[in-house]
This record gives structure tokens, sequence and C-alpha cells, in this order.
């Protein structure tokens, strides 16, 4: 998606930015219920949960990372570039050594980032009853009759997984402010 977006060939760009602007705009629930409900009406056979599930999040998810690449490798500077083009580095080479391990670094933390969301959004994947963590609460729930403890429980495990992810996130940030 992300070179898709930055090519300079018209046939590539222009449906890779449609794709990229449908999607964007569209609630991550809906691609789930299109997934799950659509998809098994044009194959003509029902569709599990899980493999609907992979697919919303992979066809919703896959526009957000590709945005992120394509900002890290045009936050390169071309000067940088033909820098490494006038000492004598390959085109190969120079995508090598400084465009990929620049661009990498710079786009780490927004990767982690949105990682984590995409993390949090995977309780969505409950309204088809896929049996993830807020969907196998419910269910203890309906047996046990404690909502606050397991809820809370449950808020406690996003809570501290995805604060951890931000720490992380935000030490790969400060590193690549220092020029590490």
């Amino acid at each position: 998606m992300g070179l898709g977006r930055i090519s300079k060939k018209k046939w590539i760009y222009y449906p890779v930015t449609f794709y990229v602007n449908l999607i964007r705009n569209i609630p991550l629930i809906l691609v789930i219920f299109w997934f799950y409900f659509v998809m098994p009406i044009i194959v003509g056979r029902p569709m599990d949960p899980f493999p609907s599930a992979v697919i919303s999040f992979i066809v919703f998810e896959a526009t957000y990372f590709g945005e992120i690449l394509r900002a890290g490798f045009q936050s390169v500077s071309r000067d940088l570039i033909q820098a490494g083009y006038s000492t004598g580095l390959t085109y190969w080479q120079t995508t090598r050594y400084l465009l990929v391990p620049i661009a990498f670094r710079r786009m780490l933390p927004s990767m982690i980032t949105q990682s984590i969301v995409t993390y949090q959004d995977t309780s969505l994947a409950f309204v088809i009853g896929l049996p993830e963590l807020v969907r196998r609460t419910a269910i203890v729930d309906g047996l046990e009759v404690r909502s606050i403890q397991l809820f809370g429980f449950v808020a406690v495990v996003f809570f501290i997984t995805c604060y951890l992810g931000s720490i992380v996130s935000r030490r790969f940030e400060v590193q690549r402010e220092r020029g590490f």
C-alpha cells in the first residue's frame, strides 16, 4: 500500500489511493460486518468468524500501515538519497543502506502505536461471535455474574499491554530524536 501510494505509475497510484481513501473512511466494524455477512453471499458458503475477522483486519489495517510506510519513505530527504548516489552507491545499495534503515527508524514508533490500536480493535470481533477476550469474558460473566470484576480485569489486561507498548514506542521515538 505504501509503495503504491508513492508510485509514479498512475495505473498503480490511482487504484491504491482510491482503496486507501475508501477503507480509511469506513469504520472497522462495517468492514467486519461486510466480510462476515456479505462475503458468504458472494462466495456461496458461510464463513467462520475467525477468517472473517482476520481478513477484515488485514484489509482495514493494511491501509493504515501503508500510510505509515509511505510517510516514512517520503520523510527521507532527496538530498540524502542524492548523496548516496554521489558516493557511488547504486539504486539498490542506496535503498538498502540509506533509505530503508532511516525510514524504518522513523516509522517504528508509529507502527508500534498502530499495532496497539489494532490490538484494541480486536475486541470488535466480539460482534460476529468470535470468542476473543471480551466475548469469553461475557460468557464467563453469564455464568458467574461478576461483571465489575471480570470486565475490570479485562480493562486492566488491555491497559497493561497497551501501556507497555506505548512505553516501547516512546523509547524508539526518543532514540530517533537523539539520532540513534
